[in-house]
């Protein structure tokens, strides 16, 4: 797969779990994007005060679910379980950003791989000092946007159960859902499995 998208744009995204699972129900029901932001406004599905920000929100949704490209995981992001949906809507972060795909693989992946599960604001120094080498558009971000990302990207952490809370220096071995492992290979995307904590069967 090509990674290629590098946003600092994440900073106002944050992880969305609950609010891509409606959209992800709504894509379920049949219903088309202009009848989605509708109904996610008129109802206020989202709780957020403004039609301004909804629309932010709904696009970011639709955007991580394009970047999934299987109508099998969106299906999955509505209806399993609280784990399986959050697990996959981090892949979907993954596939639509490519700050988080590389900090998932290289970073995350890289300690499961080694069974070096300690972890601190250091790593995530170093890849934000590396990403600043192979990115050099990273360099005109602001420092405060920078800050936010590093934040942002831990937080999706506890999201996910791999730290307790954002303070934790351990990570916990996480396991990943046949639901996603199934789609993540069919996409032929092995490097993403690392991010699982998933070395089965790779060379």
């Amino acid at each position: 797969m090509s990674h290629n998208h590098y946003s600092g744009g994440l900073t106002r995204e944050q992880f969305l779990f609950y609010e891509i699972r409606i959209v992800a129900s709504l894509i379920c029901q049949g219903k088309n994007r202009d009848e989605i932001q509708a109904e996610i406004f008129t109802e206020n599905l989202f709780q957020f005060p403004t039609e301004r920000t909804i629309r932010k929100i709904v696009n970011t949704c639709f955007r991580r679910i394009d970047a999934l490209n299987s109508e099998e995981l969106v299906q999955h992001l509505a209806e399993s379980s609280v784990q399986v949906g959050k697990q996959i809507n981090l892949y979907a972060i993954m596939c639509e950003n490519s700050i988080v795909y590389d900090f998932m693989t290289e970073v995350i992946g890289e300690k499961f791989r080694s069974q070096e599960l300690d972890f601190s604001q250091k790593d995530v120094n170093l890849f934000f000092m590396e990403l600043v080498e192979k990115v050099p558009a990273v360099n005109d971000w602001s420092d405060s946007t920078i800050k936010k990302l590093k934040q942002v990207l831990v937080k999706f952490l506890v999201e996910c159960e791999y730290l307790d809370n954002t303070k934790s220096e351990q990570l916990q071995p996480v396991y990943l859902y046949p639901e996603l492992e199934e789609s993540i290979r069919a996409k032929n995307d092995m490097d993403a499995l690392t991010a699982f904590n998933c070395f089965t069967a790779m060379q």
